[in-house]
Order: C-alpha cells, then structure tokens, then sequence
C-alpha cells in the first residue's frame, strides 16, 4: 500500500532440522560423558555448518545462532576428551 517492505520473518527464526539434529546428538552425547561421540558429532556439526553457508542455505540470523552454538561448544568441548583422562581408582 505505501510501498513498505518488511523482512519475511516467518524464516527469520526457522530453524535448520539438520544443524539442529547434529547439535541434539553433540549435547546428548556431553550429557552423557560420551566424549569421543560428542567430539566426532560437533566435527560433523562444524562440516555440515560450513557446507551450508558456503552453499547459501542458511539466512543472516541462522547463521549467527548457529555460529553462536559453534563457539559455545567449542568453547565447552575443550579438554572435554579420554586422552588425558587419569585412572582414579588407583
């Protein structure tokens, strides 16, 4: 009518169901103390992260919550790993 044009937001917060898995199954697994499973599951997340953005498949907003979720797992997996672990029931 005036000529107004607003951003779609019915995408605007739509999530991505295969980010969206991965990261289900990287929490699951941290929840779980399964440290090897939760690390392969953010490498699959941060290679299906970069596949999409390179592709165009994820929009402005998805990409800073997903980019968000990356750095906090990151963040929070450091460390999170069997090769240093030490035996305690010595």
């Amino acid at each position: 009518m005036f000529g107004l044009h607003l951003p779609d937001i019915r995408n605007a917060h739509k999530k991505n169901k295969d980010l969206e898995e991965l990261l289900e199954k990287v929490a699951s697994n941290v929840a779980n103390n399964y440290k090897d499973a939760a690390q392969k599951g953010f490498i699959a997340y941060q290679a299906k992260l970069a596949e999409l953005k390179e592709q165009g498949g994820l929009n402005e907003k998805q990409i800073a919550y997903y980019t968000s979720c990356e750095s906090e797992y990151k963040k929070r997996l450091q460390g999170f790993t069997h090769k240093d672990q030490k035996p305690y029931w010595h």
